[in-house]
This record gives structure tokens, sequence and C-alpha cells, in this order.
């Protein structure tokens, strides 16, 4: 790689640290490590990360919260590592806004995979965002969400949406690849519907699959995280 990427590695276990720092380096990364997270705001005072790879066990603060954290002060991508195994864990983190989760033990390649996958996906994302604020647009594949207008087109065709519905595809699609629960989609719409619930989002979501997706049974866009809401999804 000729423009290395950084990747920042926070975990309490030196040898795991050493063998991540070590593998990533070998393989065009340039690599640094903290085992908490006071360390970790030092080392990113100076140290520009691209991604950061976080345990959640850590000693002071822990994973969860300083994955909170960083969301809400960073664009900085987050992969997390778990040693527990927990259903739980794994939801919570996806919930906070990180971008993908692997559980320990796992293969260094594994984790590689996952660190080319999501800063593939995070760099165009921004960069297509930044041009689509521009805009006050949404493009997403064959698609294109004009926010001005309230309206979605297909190649120029456009497509019938009712008010909920294009307010709740707007606010999954810019939020890509993040996971939205049921109560944040709620949050997000507050149109006011007495009663309204959880349940309403799951309808609504099945209404604007039959009009965006080629096979709605196998949603391309928008995909259900089991136990926890909806991803609007972009593979590049």
């Amino acid at each position: 790689m000729t423009d290395s990427r950084k990747v920042l590695v926070v975990d309490d276990d030196l040898k795991l640290r050493q063998l991540l720092c070590r593998y990533l380096n070998e393989n065009g990364f340039e690599v640094d490590a903290a085992e908490d997270g006071r360390e970790m705001d030092q080392k990113l005072s100076s140290f520009a990360a691209d991604l950061i790879v976080l345990d959640l066990m850590l000693p002071g603060e822990d994973g969860l919260s300083i994955a909170r954290r960083l969301q809400n002060s960073s664009e900085i991508p987050i992969i997390i590592l778990s040693a527990k195994g927990d259903e739980m864990d794994r939801i919570a983190g996806l919930e906070i806004g990180a971008d993908d989760y692997l559980s320990k033990p796992f293969n260094p390649r594994e984790l590689l995979a996952r660190i080319q996958s999501v800063l593939k996906r995070t760099g165009k994302i921004r960069e297509d965002q930044q041009e689509s604020l521009k805009q006050n647009k949404i493009v997403f594949g064959p698609f294109l969400m004009d926010l001005d207008s309230h309206i979605l087109s297909r190649e120029g065709e456009t497509i019938a949406l009712t008010s909920g519905e294009f307010e709740l595809l707007r606010h999954l699609a810019s939020r890509p690849n993040h996971v939205l629960s049921r109560e944040q989609l709620l949050d997000f719409l507050d149109d006011g519907v007495e009663g309204a619930f959880d349940r309403s989002i799951d309808v609504r979501i099945t209404r604007i699959r039959k009009k965006i997706e080629s096979n709605p049974q196998a949603p391309e866009y928008i995909q259900t995280v089991r136990g926890v809401g909806y991803r609007f999804t972009l593979e590049l």
C-alpha cells in the first residue's frame, strides 16, 4: 500500500496487541496500540487513526463506554472485539454504532478482512455523503432521494412513497451501515401517531422494501438485524 491506512488497537492483552500490530504492519497498515481508554486518548492526539480495533473488556472505562464516546465525538470506524461471546454485547456494540464485531478467539486474517471491508465501505460512504449533502440529495444504487422535493426516483422515474415511508427511508439511508433500533426510528419519525409502536416500523419497512428491493425477501438495502432493528447497507 503506497498510502498506509492507520489502525489503532485498543486491548489490555499485551501479547495480542503485539501480534496484531505486527500482523497488520506486515499487511501494509501503520499501526499503534493502547492498553486502555486513557492511553487511547493520548495516542489519538498525535495518531490520526483511520480505524480503531476496540476490546470491550478493558480496565477502567469499558469498551462500550469508549465506543459511545467516540461515536459522539468523531467519525472513526470501530471494530469491536469481545471474549465474552455474549449476544447482548454484540447487540449493544452495534446499537452504539460500531461498524463491525468480532468474537475472541479469532484468526488475524479474519480481522484483516473486516478492517479492509470497513475502511473501503466507510471511506466511500463519507465521500458520497459529503457530495450528497452539498446537493441535499442521497444516492444509493440506481436511486436518488431529493430531500428538498421529497421525491424518490429510480433512473428518472418517480417511486410513490408516503411521507412516513420517505422519512423512514431518509433516516436509514443517511446513516448507512449503522444499526438503528425500532425505538430510535420511532423517535426519529416522531410523527405524532397515537399508539405508535415497534410493529409500525416493521410494516413500513415491508412496504418500502416492496418498492426499492429487487427481492424483498432477500433485501439488498434494508437489512434486518435480529433482536436489534434495521441497517441500511451499501456494499461497495
